[in-house]
């Protein structure tokens, strides 16, 4: 519900302007909240009018009175022990580029940094198996996000290009031969170097039969689309390596983005460090906190729950009828009948996992398994849908919440401001150095972390969704067994090495692809 300020003719008369003033002097008093400064990870200030109530009122009443003793602390702080398996990017095969390359390789990748990250591994490796030279990747505007950024934006590409010298040739921009092969180009007729017919999870067979003899022709074949379409399954091991390579060695960061992931990381670790911008200090800071187990600690909490996730879910997230009529409506506007209202029941999606964790529920969860009031949460998200609403319980079981606004200065945001995949970039990075990393819901960032975390064996939670779904159907369950059946739950999913199963993604589940024996 918005506010809406009506204006009348009538406006400058004496008697108006006195009511005006009246107003304007009453308002702090009843919505002190407009006139606060924003607390820490506060995506929404008039979101607040049409505060959702809590779902879980026992659990929740119960969580803000939990104590945890050192001894649980320690056992949720302690790294993970070393496993069975260590990374193993290198190919066994000494890697060497061809006497001649057959021609160029463009890729033309859409979706959010996480699913264009994978394609451009994806890229790395049909170059190689067709020994062409690729072209560094074009990212396209996604729909939903709206960031125009590029490759270069994004991504370190002398190191890119450096890591990756021996494997394959990479070139930053076409040859003047070449320089008609573009997205305008393909935008506008039917070509015959575009190659749009690529099937999800083709064979590299496919590709030497289709993609090389265009290359052979012309000297150069435009694959688009190019997400996901490359099989994980029945490729030479130097391939699966080299797509390891790409995702774990080479894709770095561009230096600004490091940069400003380090002083967050380095705010969290230090709060009273006052390592933040010249006089300022952007942390929220509790006095019993230095001597705890989790000092100097910090765990990620990657929040999906965005207005794309929830409508995507069909799921009822409390809103009422009003709510669901206005996710439908979104549903049909961004998809357009692709995303189909739900058969089931919302008990029917919750009980098998299919919906998105609140953020009420995600802190439910992580108060279950021992975090206690002074840990420091760093909430990486996009938009959070409800804003702030939907927020304010999470930030009462967790009032050390920190993330990108509450920790940097709007100068020192300046070059991400408005920019999705580069505000991504930042979480991830972040998300990279946390002491232990956990997603509210799957999805391209929660599967490109599990991987990564997975092959540096980095303690990452991951919430067992129907588990949870199930737990918080029922609304009789007391704290303490809902508590045991969290923790007991959980036992194994805190980083524990997986292997790969067929079909199932190598970004993922890097092992034994992409790991060896330790």
């Amino acid at each position: 519900m918005g506010l809406k300020l009506h204006y009348h003719n009538h406006y400058h008369s004496p008697r108006g302007g006195a009511l005006g003033a009246l107003l304007l002097l009453l308002l702090p008093i009843f919505l002190p909240s407009l006139f606060s400064p924003l607390g820490h990870a506060s995506p929404s200030m008039l979101s607040e009018w049409n505060v959702p109530k809590s779902r879980h009122q026992r659990l929740l009443k119960s969580a803000l009175q939990r104590q945890t003793s050192e001894g649980e602390l320690s056992d949720l702080w302690t790294p993970l022990a070393n496993q069975s398996l260590k990374p193993c990017a290198e190919s066994s095969i000494a890697p060497s580029l061809p006497d001649k390359s057959e021609g160029f390789i463009q890729v033309f990748l859409d979706g959010g940094l996480n699913q264009q990250r994978m394609g451009i591994c994806d890229a790395v490796a049909v170059a190689k198996i067709l020994n062409a030279t690729l072209v560094i990747p074009y990212l396209e505007v996604n729909p939903v996000w709206r960031d125009s950024s590029s490759f270069m934006d994004i991504f370190d590409v002398d190191h890119f290009i450096n890591v990756l010298k021996d494997d394959i040739s990479i070139v930053k921009e076409l040859p003047s031969d070449f320089s008609w092969s573009t997205r305008e180009y393909y935008a506008t007729a039917i070509r015959a170097t575009r190659v749009k017919t690529a099937p999800v999870h083709a064979s590299a067979n496919w590709y030497l039969e289709n993609v090389l003899p265009v290359v052979q022709s012309y000297g150069i074949a435009a694959i688009a689309p190019f997400s996901h379409r490359l099989t994980f399954d029945n490729l030479p091991m130097d391939i699966q390596r080299l797509r390891c390579k790409v995702n774990f060695q080479a894709l770095v960061f561009v230096p600004h983005i490091r940069a400003l992931g380090d002083a967050l990381i380095s705010r969290l670790r230090n709060p009273s460090g006052k390592s933040g911008a010249v006089g300022t200090n952007y942390l929220q800071e509790m006095p019993d906190v230095k001597n705890k187990q989790g000092a100097g600690k910090f765990v990620v909490l990657h929040l999906r729950f965005d207005k794309d996730m929830a409508a995507h879910s069909a799921c009822d997230f409390g809103g009422g009828k009003a709510e669901k009529l206005a996710l439908a409506k979104y549903r049909q506007v961004i998809w357009q009948g692709r995303v189909l209202n739900s058969q089931f029941t919302d008990e029917e999606l919750r009980s098998q996992g299919r919906c998105p964790l609140t953020p009420e529920e995600i802190g439910l969860l992580l108060a279950a398994l021992g975090f206690d009031n002074s840990t420091r949460l760093y909430l990486a998200s996009h938009k959070v849908y409800g804003g702030e609403a939907r927020i304010s319980t999470l930030r009462r079981l967790f009032p050390l919440m920190e993330d990108k606004k509450s920790l940097a200065s709007s100068e020192e945001r300046a070059q991400i401001k408005g920019k999705a995949s580069l505000l991504a970039a930042v979480d991830y990075y972040v998300s990279m150095h946390s002491d232990i990393f956990i997603s509210a819901s799957p999805g391209n960032m929660h599967n490109a972390l599990v991987g990564h975390r997975t092959y540096e064996n980095l303690k990452t939670i991951r919430p067992s969704m129907s588990l949870l779904g199930q737990l918080f159907l029922n609304k009789s369950i007391s704290w303490s067994d809902f508590q045991q059946s969290v923790v007991e739950g959980h036992q194994n999913r805190h980083g524990q090495i997986r292997l790969r199963k067929p079909k199932q993604s190598i970004y993922t589940y890097p092992a034994p692809d992409c790991m060896c024996q330790a």
